[in-house]
């Protein structure tokens, strides 16, 4: 047994059974070992991006890791963006990143870097392996890591000859113990319970793991019982929404919104969630959002367990009974006529299935999809957590992975679709079940936004960096030549009849929405 095939068993001893790949040389030994150790699944994709969303989109819903293999520093740097965006997300995700021969490292050839620096900004964790001997405990300490409350990326650097050289052991180490979250302390949960008792203005501000089912519905009856305000962060990793769950509204994007949103409040509650503060830096706008005076309460930090410190609350407030308003089913009437985003969004609210999983991305398209689809049979909501955009077809192959049996819908844009369209072709090969929505604006819209709200002056050369037209993209001729089904939509009619057919057809596929 050599030293990839340790690798792989232990991977498989604890629990990952997914690999989204993009190797190269280095990592020819450990290719050739999934062949020998079966139980570890090879997804690959053509652009190492798609690899660290996928690898994203997975964790979020399995609620484990996947395991990325990548070609060296170059190609560790090209995945670098949705490792970003994953680890602003707390994803586990165990993360190999082959390397030259230990023996080879020192003639600086040309793909020699620095990988263990360029994995440090994404990384909680990142070792690299002396010699075969160490890879199997390197890989439970990478497990371990990965999986560490609420979740991180652990990089483990595998040089060549780590891979090819025997090992001198034949057994596969123990996974890891599972982690445990940390639990509520008394005085904490005494102190919440005080502030919510004064009467004052009060949010419960979630985020994380309190955005799931269960844990929304015990924020519901502390909301329900003390008059507090429920607002979740503005992007999360995971949100259960819809019919028959407590409804929560995303604090608002831009700066003064959300200032005027959380004005006169009195204690914000954290539970999962950080402060929150604006997304960019304003001429003359605050960067903190909190209002001066408001006192800030954490229940649960994001590595806490939430779930325990919402239910000692309940405990708390005596609230185990009270009388929960859940979120009513709304079935808007499919739009006729002209092709909008609105017409699209309550197309898509209106025909949405149940346990569906939304990717979204779609950004300045997608704006007001939230409201329309609130009463939309329940489903789970995947958004863009760290801003680098070219998260959301990857981040929707990747959770098609994790979740075979359920409706994956993809909302995204045109400009970010760009960033990552070779997901496509791994969603055409694996055969999954992914309907892309694509805004085609033709510009970076968000960006348009922006620059006005900065009180930069564009002239005529500014104006070309934000439009993606002339050449316009054809999504239709992308996505077939990548192996999707795809059609462009003109009225809200043939968006009705085309999104309800992708709902009723398994396999991938791609509208294209222009306007």
């Amino acid at each position: 047994m050599n030293g990839a095939d340790s690798l792989i068993r232990t991977l498989i001893a604890g629990g990952v059974d997914i690999c989204f790949t993009n190797p190269g040389t280095s990592e020819m030994h450990f290719v050739a070992a999934l062949d020998r150790q079966p139980g570890l699944r090879s997804i690959l994709t053509l652009f190492e991006g798609v690899a660290s969303g996928a690898a994203d989109g997975y964790g979020r819903m399995a609620g484990k890791p996947a395991a990325t293999l990548l070609h060296t520093g170059p190609g560790l740097a090209n995945a670098l963006a949705n490792f970003h965006n994953a680890r602003k997300a707390r994803t586990p995700i165990v993360n190999i990143v082959g390397d030259h021969a230990t023996s080879h490292q020192r003639y600086d050839a040309p793909l020699s870097s620095d990988v263990a620096g360029f994995a440090a900004p994404v990384s909680g964790w990142v070792r690299s392996s002396v010699d075969a001997n160490a890879v199997a405990g390197d890989a439970v300490a990478a497990l371990a890591a990965a999986a560490q409350p609420p979740g991180q990326v652990a990089t483990l650097i595998l040089p060549a000859d780590c891979a090819w050289n025997e090992t001198a052991g034949t057994a596969t180490p123990p996974p890891p113990p599972p982690p445990r979250r940390a639990q509520p302390k008394p005085n904490v949960i005494a102190e919440v319970a005080r502030a919510l008792r004064t009467g004052e203005s009060a949010v419960i501000f979630l985020s994380g793991q309190a955005l799931l089912e269960h844990e929304l519905a015990l924020a519901g009856r502390v909301a329900a019982a003390t008059g507090a305000r429920l607002l979740c962060q503005t992007f999360n990793p995971r949100h259960q929404r819809g019919a028959g769950r407590i409804a929560v509204e995303p604090l608002p994007y831009f700066a003064e919104s959300a200032i005027a949103n959380l004005a006169g409040t009195r204690h914000l509650i954290l539970a999962g969630a950080q402060p929150p503060v604006s997304f960019f830096a304003y001429p003359d706008t605050p960067s903190w959002l909190t209002p001066d005076g408001c006192a800030i309460h954490t229940l649960a930090a994001p590595e806490d367990d939430a779930q325990a410190a919402l239910t000692a609350l309940v405990d708390e407030l005596g609230a185990g009974s009270v009388p929960m308003d859940v979120q009513p089913a709304l079935a808007p009437e499919l739009p006729t006529g002209a092709l909008t985003p609105e017409a699209v969004h309550r197309s898509i609210a209106a025909q949405m299935p149940e346990h569906a999983i939304v990717s979204d991305e779609a950004i300045t398209g997608g704006f007001g999809m939230l409201h329309h689809t609130r009463g939309a049979p329940p489903h789970d909501w995947l958004q863009l957590t760290g801003g680098s955009i070219g998260q959301g077809l990857p981040l929707a192959t990747g959770a098609a992975t994790a979740c075979p049996d359920r409706k994956v819908i993809c909302l995204e844009g045109d400009g970010s679709a760009m960033y990552t369209i070779q997901s496509l072709w791994t969603q055409a090969r694996e055969g999954m079940d992914v309907t892309n929505i694509v805004f085609a604006n033709r510009r970076y819209a968000i960006l348009e936004v922006e620059l006005a709200r900065v009180g930069a002056q564009p002239g005529p050369q500014a104006q070309r960096n934000y439009s993606i037209g002339d050449p316009d993209l054809d999504f239709v001729a992308l996505a077939r030549g990548l192996g999707v089904p795809a059609a462009r939509v003109t009225t809200a009619d043939e968006f009705n009849a085309r999104f309800a057919a992708a709902m009723t057809e398994p396999g991938p596929s791609l509208i294209e929405v222009p306007f």
